[in-house]
């Protein structure tokens, strides 16, 4: 059972990045003033951020339960250990991290440019969608009986 919520969890996530990334960001700039639309989308990768945390967390917490209880073999330090490390990492340097100094850009301080910062935190993006893909991919292969 918690192989399956492992998977589920992990596509619900690769899901989510990609609806937000394909759908409806884009879609927000495409049909809204820009003050408008980027009041969404900052507000929608708020919501990404907690939600990335959570379901990170979780997973990890899967991983460890169902190699602690000999349902995946191998090293304890396995893909489905780092991979939503990893995500998370992403997330709070793209989001937690830069997230600050992209208003405080906004403002004309620091040392970088808000576009500057826009692409570490596009970069950031695109890296945890892989990483949350390549996970997905992982745990939702054919599992040990």
């Amino acid at each position: 059972m918690l192989l399956r919520i492992r998977a589920l969890l992990a596509a619900l996530w690769a899901g989510e990045l990609l609806a937000v990334a394909l759908l409806a960001a884009p879609n927000a700039f495409a049909t809204l003033d820009r003050a408008m639309a980027g009041k969404y989308v900052a507000r929608l990768f708020e919501m990404d951020a907690r939600f990335a945390l959570a379901v990170g967390v979780l997973l990890i917490l899967m991983e460890r339960r169902l190699h602690r209880d000999g349902v995946v073999g191998g090293s304890a330090m396995n893909p489905g250990f780092w991979l939503p490390l990893l995500a998370i990492g992403f997330t709070a340097a793209g989001y937690y991290a830069l997230q600050p100094m992209m208003d405080a850009a906004r403002q004309g301080q620091g040392s970088w440019t808000f576009l500057q910062l826009h692409a570490v935190s596009l970069v950031f993006f695109g890296l945890r969608t892989i990483a949350v893909l390549a996970l997905a991919w992982r745990v939702s292969g054919p599992q040990p009986r």
